[in-house]
């Protein structure tokens, strides 16, 4: 309870941070002329949302299973880091539109304004994302939002840069510039995790070798075959793992004594949260390890 009051306390500084950030970059975005000043800005208003989004997935992730949902919650931050990732891309696309419309069209840029404005809002900027640093490691949720606020950062100070330029040499151009270039940063560090949700939502296998399973499986005393196996994920944590397991004819006593064996190898060795596995003697003994009829699964 104590780790979700920090984590609190931590989502509502940096929204807080982010909504000051927003008003002065807009205002001083339309002010400057800056485009790059105003991009930012809206991409800053944009995290606002999607921090207070991502809090909201984290708590209702931490809720307990139901009948309704007995995998419990956790794929609330998944859904929520997706559409992070999702609404960055389209932002991205956005400001690189505009950027180059800005090429062909150059305006005047008050440099001074922009740097003035762009310190700020990296200094801000560089603490939201301190605070939420720790936790984006292992959690594709605060990782979305992580990356949203370190994009923020690398904007600001490319903002500060273009600002220096336009001041020294009156290099107007750098303005769209700078922001293409960071449009492109953003699409390269959210494509990563746009693809990692979309796997563990349509249930795709982890980064697990199911033949090196099934030959250590086949290793433990009363296991003479392993089949019908599905593999996927609740969250990025998660594995959930279920497979069909033939052995002697026996009583359910007995073949719980096999059961305990396989559930510690396949939780210590493949780090698998959650084992569920069906006795046959048998039945299936000849089907492939993955179970294909050439239809989906009904």
């Amino acid at each position: 309870m104590h780790n979700d009051q920090l984590s609190g306390q931590r989502f509502l500084i940096v929204t807080v941070l982010n909504v000051c950030i927003t008003v002065a970059e807009l205002l001083g975005g339309l002010i400057a002329g800056s485009l790059s000043l105003v991009s930012d800005g809206l991409h800053n208003l944009g995290d606002s949302a999607s921090i207070v989004g991502s809090y909201y997935a984290h708590r209702v992730s931490q809720r307990p299973q139901t009948q309704k949902n007995t995998f419990g919650f956790k794929r609330a931050q998944i859904i929520s880091a997706f559409l992070n990732s999702l609404f960055l891309i389209v932002i991205s696309v956005f400001l690189i539109i505009e950027a180059v419309q800005k090429f062909f069209k150059p305006e005047h840029v008050d440099g001074g304004l922009m740097i003035v404005v762009a310190i700020l809002a990296t200094v801000a900027n560089c603490i939201a994302t301190l605070l939420l640093s720790k936790g984006s490691k292992h959690n594709l949720n605060m990782r979305a939002t992580y990356l949203h606020l370190l994009s923020d950062a690398l904007a600001s100070i490319g903002v500060i840069i273009a600002g220096i330029l336009i001041k020294l040499f009156n290099w107007n151009i750098v303005d769209p510039v700078i922001t293409l270039v960071v449009a492109v940063y953003i699409m390269w560090e959210t494509y990563p995790i746009i693809k990692k949700t979309v796997n563990i939502l349509m249930q795709a296998a982890p980064q697990v070798d199911c033949y090196a399973i099934q030959k250590d499986l086949m290793q433990v005393k009363g296991v003479t075959g392993v089949h019908h196996v599905h593999v996927w994920s609740v969250d990025e944590n998660s594995i959930i793992f279920s497979a069909h397991i033939n052995m002697r004819d026996m009583m359910i006593s007995d073949a719980e004594k096999i059961y305990d064996p396989i559930s510690k190898l396949l939780k210590q060795k493949y780090h698998v949260t959650h084992v569920t596995l069906q006795a046959e003697v048998e039945r299936g003994k000849k089907e492939d390890l993955y179970f294909d009829t050439g239809k989906d699964i009904k």
